[in-house]
């Protein structure tokens, strides 16, 4: 059986949406990285511990991923534009489930 190739949507400040391809098993933060995807600068490089990978889910999406843990809500605890559909993006690691997978990025770092 094929391995199935999912697509992220990463919606911009400015409205355009821009899709990768992503591989399962690599964070969204990374395929942001690897993409060039604006405003997500991922200061600690995915480790957790700065929250510029801020990003607002799909709210169709939000309840289909993992639950926070504690020190990613403490995190969100401090960053601006925070909202309900809110997550770091090193934190969503992708599936092959989450073909379509949108995400808007926050306009405070751009």
């Amino acid at each position: 059986m094929a391995h199935k190739t999912p697509s992220i949507h990463f919606e911009l400040t400015d409205g355009s949406l821009r899709t990768v391809p992503a591989k399962a098993g690599v964070s969204l933060m990374r395929h942001a990285l690897d993409n060039g995807i604006p405003g997500i600068p991922a200061d600690c490089g995915g480790d957790c511990a700065c929250a510029t990978c801020h990003v607002h889910v799909d709210p169709g999406w939000f309840s289909q991923l993992p639950e926070t843990t504690q020190q990613e809500s403490d995190l969100l605890d401090i960053v601006d534009d925070l909202c309900d559909v809110s997550r770091l993006s090193c934190q969503i690691v992708v599936t092959e489930d989450m073909d379509g997978l949108t995400v808007k990025i926050p306009e405070f770092y751009v």
